[in-house]
């Protein structure tokens, strides 16, 4: 599935990611400031998350509570290399059945699961974005 929107329509949109995500793990693929997080954000609320949502970018996992079970929010931008994401247990979290958000998973490409829903995001002109989204 693709489609353009902006971000003023991004609860429209984080609705549309649920209706067609087939996992609950999802890597979101895009640039520094394409909206990721943004995005994200809508989600959990849509989920269900009362609290707030901020990047985990130095803390690498945000964990939330949700009516739909625990949800953990990954920003994987600052790590050096794979093994400090398996140092944080991430397999526990990918595994446990639970909603995992994950940003720049390229830098952890080996431990994301087969099994995963990807949602990439390009910025165009005029404060537009693309959105497609991909299950593996």
């Amino acid at each position: 599935m693709e489609f353009t929107y902006q971000l003023s329509d991004i609860e429209s949109v984080a609705d549309k990611v649920l209706e067609n995500i087939e996992h609950k793990v999802v890597t979101l693929e895009g640039a520094m400031g394409a909206g990721k997080t943004t995005l994200i954000k809508s989600i959990a609320k849509r989920l269900g998350v009362s609290t707030p949502i901020s990047s985990p970018t130095f803390s690498l996992v945000n964990e939330h509570e949700s009516d739909n079970g625990d949800l953990y929010h990954f920003d994987f931008y600052r790590i050096e290399d794979e093994i400090e994401a398996y140092d944080i247990g991430v397999e526990e979290y990918f595994y446990s059945d639970n909603w995992c958000f994950i940003e720049w998973p390229e830098r952890i490409r080996n431990l994301v699961p087969e099994a995963h829903s990807t949602v990439k995001i390009e910025v165009l002109e005029n404060d537009f974005r693309k959105l497609k989204i991909l299950n593996n």
